[in-house]
C-alpha cells in the first residue's frame, strides 16, 4: 500500500513540541451505578477467575476494573483491570469524546498477540495521561475485523507498514490523524503527551490531517477499474507470480518470517490437479513437506503454529489459530487426494484430531486460539530439554526421539529443543532399515507419552470465544474429511458445531452474531461470517444429502447478498450498515486474500456451488457480475486472489469433485473407482433422482430425446472406457408422448471398467454423464456434468 503523501505536517508538529511531564495517577470518576455494575460483573466471574494485572488491593481484589469486564472477548477481559479507563468499541465512547472535546486513543489487538499485552497499559502514570487527555478504546480485531481493516489501512497509508498491537489517535468523529504499532513505554509516554498538546494548541491542523487521511482511506476502499470479461489465464499467471518468490530449498514463499499462505496453497492444488503441471505440484509438495517436518508443526500433538520466524520453518511463533488448522487440514487432505501419499493424510488427521481434543467446546463449537506464552515465557509449553526427554521416555524410545527430532543438550531455542524432523519418516525408516509402519507406531507412542507429560505443564492461555466465520472454516474442514475418509467421528464434529452455531450465533432468520462466549452471543456478524458459514452448510449438504443444510446455506447466502452487496460500486461491504458508528464509512472487502481467504472469495464459492446445487439463475447472475467486477483487480495482481481464482475456475471449468448435481440441483451424482486388476478399475456412478422426476435411459425409444450416456472426459490421460452396463429402463407413458418411453428413476447405478492409463496413482480421472431430466410435464435442457474421480 502506498504511503500517504505529505504526512510530514503532523510529524513535524510532533517533533517541535517537547514531551510533557507525566501526571500523577488519575482516576475518572464514574457514576455509582456504573461502579456497582462493574463490581457485579467482576464478582460474577467466580472464584476461578484470575485477573490479569499487577495491581491488587490488600484483600486480593483487583485495584482497577473498567468497562471491558462487561465484554465478550478474552482479549478485552485481559485488559479489564488496567488502570486505563478503557471503553469498548461503541457509540457511547465516541459520544463521550465529543461531549468532553477529547481525541480518542484506539488500541487494536488480539488475545494471543505477544506484543499486545503492553506494559504501558499497566503503568498508572501512563494510564493517568490517557485518562485525563483521551477517551481510550480497546478493540479485539477478531471480533471487529471491519474496524481493524479501516484503521489498519490508515496506519499503512501513514507509515508504510502495519501490525498488532495497532495504536491510532482519532478525532471524536473517529477520523485518524496519527498511528503506528507497538511503542515502548518511554516512547509511548512522550507520544501521548505530545499529541495531547497538539490537540489543544493546533487542533485545526490536526483536523485537516484527519480529513486527508479519511479521504485517502475512502479512496483505497473502492474497487479499481470497471467490469470486464475475465481471462482464465489469470489463474496460471497467479501461479507464475507465486513461483517468483517460491523458496526452492525449504519450500514456502519469501523470506522470514514465513507464513503458510493457505490461499496460495489452495490455488496450487487447484492448478496442479487441473493441468497436471509438475512444477506447480513440486512447489506444493516441497512446501507441505517442509512445514510438516518443521517446528511450525506441533510434532507431539498435531496442529500448526501461526508462522515461522525463520526461513526453514524451525522456530515458530507458538500461538495456534483455529483458522490455520481449518485451512491447512483441508490443504493436506486434498494433497493426499491428489497424490495418494499417506504422509499428507497423517498430517491432516493429526491436525483435525488436535482440534477435536483441545479446541472444541463441550457443546461442539470451536475455540479461537491458544497463546504463545506460558509462565511468562514464549514456547516453554512446547519445547523440551535433553534431560526431560530422557526422564519421561523408556531408554529405547528416548534414543529414537533424540535421533528423530534432533534433540541436543544445547537445544535450538533458548536452551530448549523444538521438536522437528530433519528428514521425512520415510527416509528415516530407509536409512535405519526400519519398516515404515513400525516406525509410525513407535513415533505415535512416543508422541502420546510426550503429550501426556506436556499436558501436566501450565498451558498457554486459550481464547475461548467462538467466532462464526472461523467455525464455518472448521466445519467445512471436518465435513470434507468425513466425506473423503467416510469418518463418522469427523461427521459428528462437523454437524455438532454447525448446530451449535445455528442455535447460538443465529440471531433470527437471515441474521447472525459474530461471537459467542460464556453462554452469550454478541456483535453483529461481518460479511465473512455469512460467507464461511454458508460454505460450511453447503459442504454438510454434500456430505449428508440432507436438505435442511442446503436450506440453511441458501438463507445465509441470500442474507449475505441483501446485507453486504455494494449494488453501486460492486463487491461487498465488510459490515452491515447498522454497525457503522464513525465517520469513516463502511469498509469494503476488495477480494484479496490475507492470512485467510477473503469473505468475497467465500461468497463466490457459495454462489457458484448454489448455482450448481439449485439451478437458480439469480446465483449464476450474481457470480458472473462479481467475477466481471473483480476482473480488473485480479488482472493486476492475480496471486493476491488465490482462493477467489479457485472459485472462478470451478465456475467456468467445473469442480474437481467426485460428486455433481444436475436438473437444477435435484439429481445427485456420485462416482467411485475401485481396483479390479493391475490395469483396470471398476467405475460406478450412482444417480439419485427425486420423486416425480426421471432421466431418459440410454435408449429412450424416441430419436428426438437425449439418451443417458457415460463417457470419459477429453483429458482422460490414456484411459479407455469399456462397455457400460446400464440398468433396464422403466417403460412409462408420459402426457406429451403417445408411445411408452424407457426411463430411469429413483436410485440408478451405471457400471463400467476403465483400463490402462498413464496417470500416476492418486490423481483423478474425469468422467462425464450426458443426461436429460424430465417430469410428466416438462423436460429440462440436456446437460453434461463432469465428475473427477480419485484413482486408488
Amino acid at each position: 500500500m502506498r504511503r500517504l503523501a505529505n504526512t510530514a505536517l503532523l510529524l513535524s508538529l510532533l517533533l517541535c513540541i517537547a514531551p510533557a511531564n507525566t501526571q500523577e495517577n488519575y482516576r475518572v470518576e464514574r457514576p455509582m451505578e456504573i461502579q456497582e455494575k462493574l463490581k457485579a460483573a467482576y464478582l460474577a466471574k467466580g472464584l476461578a477467575y484470575r485477573p490479569r494485572t499487577e495491581h491488587f488491593n490488600e484483600d486480593g481484589t483487583p485495584t482497577y476494573t473498567n468497562r471491558l469486564i462487561l465484554e465478550d472477548s478474552p482479549y478485552l477481559i485481559q485488559h479489564a483491570h488496567n488502570p486505563v479507563d478503557w471503553h469498548p468499541w461503541s457509540e457511547a465512547a465516541f459520544e463521550r469524546a465529543k461531549r468532553e472535546n477529547k481525541p480518542v486513543f484506539l488500541s487494536i489487538g488480539y488475545s494471543t498477540c505477544h506484543w499486545c499485552q503492553r506494559e504501558s497499559f499497566e503503568n498508572p502514570a501512563i494510564a493517568a495521561l490517557l485518562n485525563e487527555h483521551f477517551i481510550a478504546i480497546k478493540v479485539d480485531r477478531e471480533s471487529h475485523p471491519d474496524v481493524d481493516e479501516v484503521y489498519m489501512t490508515a496506519v499503512m497509508l501513514l507509515t508504510g507498514r502495519g501490525g498488532w498491537p495497532m495504536s491510532s489517535f482519532l478525532t471524536p468523529e473517529g477520523k485518524p490523524f496519527y498511528g503506528g504499532t507497538y511503542y515502548p513505554p518511554d516512547q509511548f509516554t512522550s507520544l501521548v503527551s505530545q499529541i495531547s498538546q497538539i490537540w489543544q494548541e493546533k487542533r485545526g491542523d490536526v483536523e485537516t490531517q484527519a480529513e486527508r487521511i479519511a479521504e485517502a482511506v475512502a479512496k483505497s476502499n473502492r474497487l479499481s477499474g470497471e467490469s470486464k470479461a475475465f481471462d482464465l489465464a489469470n489463474a496460471s499467471r497467479g501461479v507464475s507470480a507465486i513461483a517468483q518468490i517460491y523458496d526452492e530449498i525449504q519450500g514456502g514463499f519469501g523470506q522470514a518470517p514465513k507464513f503458510p499462505q493457505e490461499p496460495w496453497l489452495f490455488l496450487l492444488l487447484d492448478q496442479a490437479e487441473r493441468d497436471g503441471d509438475s512444477q506447480t505440484l513440486e512447489m506444493l509438495e516441497t512446501t507441505l513437506d517442509h512445514m510438516a517436518r518443521g517446528g511450525i508443526y506441533d510434532q507431539a500433538a498435531g496442529g500448526f503454529h501461526r508462522y515461522s520466524t525463520d526461513f526453514e520453518w524451525l522456530v515458530p511463533h507458538f500461538e495456534k489459530m483455529l483458522y490455520n488448522q481449518a485451512h491447512l487440514s483441508r490443504v493436506y487432505l486434498r494433497a493426499w487426494r491428489l497424490t495418494g501419499k499417506p504422509k499428507y493424510l497423517r498430517v491432516a488427521t493429526q491436525t483435525l484430531d488436535y482440534v477435536m481434543r483441545e479446541m472444541t467446546s463441550p457443546e461442539g463449537g470451536f475455540y479461537s486460539a491458544t497463546d504463545a506464552d506460558s509462565e511468562g515465557e514464549e514456547g516453554l509449553f512446547f519445547t523440551w530439554t535433553l534431560a526431560e526427554i530422557s526422564d519421561v521416555l523408556a531408554p529405547e524410545d528416548a534414543d529414537l526421539a533424540k535421533s528423530l527430532y534432533s534433540v541436543s543438550r544445547q537445544g535450538n531455542f533458548e536452551g530448549r529443543n523444538i521438536l522437528h524432523l530433519e528428514q521425512t519418516l520415510e527416509d528415516y525408516a530407509k536409512e535405519h532399515k526400519m519398516a515404515l509402519e513400525a516406525l509410525h507406531q513407535r513415533v505415535d507412542h512416543i508422541n502420546s507419552v510426550l503429550l501426556k507429560v506436556r499436558n501436566q505443564r501450565v498451558p498457554p492461555l486459550r481464547d475461548d470465544k467462538i467466532v462464526t466465520a472461523w467455525n464455518g472454516m472448521m466445519i467445512t474442514a471436518f465435513a470434507e474429511a468425513a466425506d473423503l475418509l467416510e469418518s463418522p467421528t469427523y461427521r459428528e464434529a462437523a454437524e455438532k458445531a454447525a448446530e451449535f452455531n445455528w442455535q447460538h450465533n443465529r440471531r433470527s432468520a437471515g441474521q447472525l452474531w459474530r461471537v459467542h462466549l460464556d453462554g452469550r452471543s454478541s456483535i453483529l456478524a461481518a460479511q465473512e461470517d455469512y460467507a464461511y458459514l454458508a460454505e460450511a452448510m453447503l459442504t454438510l449438504y454434500d456430505l449428508t444429502g440432507e436438505r435442511p443444510w442446503l436450506e440453511r446455506s441458501i438463507e445465509l447466502t441470500d442474507a449475505l447478498i441483501k446485507r453486504f452487496l455494494d449494488v453501486d460500486g460492486g463487491g461487498f461491504f465488510m459490515n452491515e450498515a447498522d454497525a457503522e458508528i464513525t465517520a469513516m464509512g463502511r469498509p469494503k472487502d476488495d477480494g484479496s486474500d490475507n492470512a485467510i481467504p477473503s469473505g468475497s472469495s467465500l461468497a463466490l464459492h457459495a454462489l457458484q456451488r448454489l448455482w450448481q446445487h439449485t439451478g437458480n439463475l439469480t446465483y449464476r447472475q450474481q457470480i458472473d457480475n462479481l467475477i466481471s467486477r473483480f476482473a480488473p483487480s485480479i488482472e493486476k495482481q492475480p496471486h493476491s486472489y488465490g482462493y477467489m481464482l479457485t472459485a472462478i475456475t470451478n465456475h467456468k471449468q467445473g469442480e474437481l469433485q467426485s460428486r455433481a448435481y444436475a436438473a437444477q440441483g435435484g439429481i445427485r451424482l456420485e462416482g467411485q473407482l475401485t481396483p479390479h486388476s493391475n490395469k483396470s478399475m471398476r467405475l460406478t456412478i450412482a444417480i439419485e433422482i427425486p420423486p416425480g422426476w426421471h432421466i431418459n435411459s440410454n435408449e429412450p425409444g424416441n430419436e428426438g430425446l437425449i439418451g443417458t450416456q457415460l463417457r470419459l472426459a477429453e483429458e482422460n490421460h490414456g484411459w479407455t472406457l469399456g462397455p457400460v452396463t446400464y440398468p433396464e429402463g422403466e417403460q412409462q407413458r408420459l402426457s406429451f408422448q403417445s408411445t411408452p418411453l424407457s426411463l430411469f428413476s429413483g436410485q440408478t447405478i451405471l457400471e463400467a471398467f476403465v483400463t490402462s492409463g498413464d496417470t500416476p496413482a492418486g490423481s483423478t480421472l474425469p468422467v462425464s454423464l450426458r443426461l436429460q431430466a424430465c417430469n410428466d410435464e416438462v423436460c429440462l435442457p440436456p446437460e453434461t456434468p463432469t465428475l473427477r474421480l480419485k484413482l486408488p
